[in-house]
């Protein structure tokens, strides 16, 4: 056993990948969501390939939830290895209709939801010595304004701060924190009509990304398992782009 992982939003898309990857590396696994049969789903599937793999509904948004599931685990488990900060949502709100309550709905989830995980984690892993978090941040967060989206932006931007600053004041700790920055990825968000590309719109971004195709969820959870693993073992406080070349060929 490679250790215990926890997930948030890992019962879709990159979480729902992520799950999966770190199963298939040998850790035990701890599927959280607030979408309690995706979820379920994910750790039945993990646990019928012989991983070992368990379910608990957390909302990122409650923070007695929050210490919760990790006082659940933590008893049943001892502290956690690794950490993967993933729930997020991304809500298509033009700044005219941009109301206090749709900001702070954003935040709550895509940037302070990740606090309330890492934070009741981090005395375990102290007294361990060491421990790997890993945030989700965005293209949007690391390059690009969306338009119609400032407050995702501005919270996927949020996270690059946040995993900077954990980075340095938990290094002494022997806890790393990295972060990754997906591009397009081939999720339910990305297909969204309402919130964000659609499928017409996904399958036309291909055409201005260098590697000419949008990415694949699993593309991004390979990614998150090589952060929290040995191998990234000096890396900390780096928020790593994976988007097929997209950055660096807009010219």
């Amino acid at each position: 056993m490679a250790g215990t992982v926890l997930i948030t939003g890992a019962g879709i898309g990159i979480g729902r990948a992520a799950a999966r990857a770190f199963a298939a590396a040998r850790y035990r696994v701890i599927v959280t969501d607030v979408l309690d049969v995706e979820g379920e789903s994910v750790a039945a599937a993990i646990r019928a390939g012989g991983g070992d793999a368990e379910f608990h509904h957390l909302d990122v948004r409650s923070t007695e939830q929050a210490e919760a599931v990790l006082r659940a685990v933590e008893i049943k488990f001892g502290p956690l290895n690794c950490i993967v900060a993933n729930a997020g949502i991304a809500h298509k709100v033009p700044l005219s209709q941009m109301s206090d309550d749709a900001w702070d709905h954003t935040f709550e989830i895509d940037l302070k939801g990740m606090l309330r995980v890492i934070r009741p984690a981090l005395a375990g892993m102290r007294a361990r010595g060491s421990g790997a978090i890993v945030c989700t941040s965005s293209i949007m967060g690391v390059a690009y304004g969306w338009n119609e989206h400032v407050h995702y932006s501005a919270a996927k931007s949020g996270v690059v701060g946040l995993i900077r600053g954990l980075a340095v004041e938990l290094a002494s700790a022997g806890i790393r924190v990295n972060g990754v920055a997906p591009g397009y990825i081939r999720t339910a968000q990305l297909l969204s009509e309402q919130h964000s590309l659609g499928a017409a719109g996904a399958e036309a971004a291909s055409a201005f990304i260098p590697m000419g195709r949008i990415g694949e969820p699993e593309e991004i959870a390979d990614v998150i398992v090589f952060l929290a693993s040995p191998a990234a073992r000096y890396m900390t406080g780096q928020t790593v782009v994976v988007d097929g070349g997209l950055l660096v060929g807009r010219y």
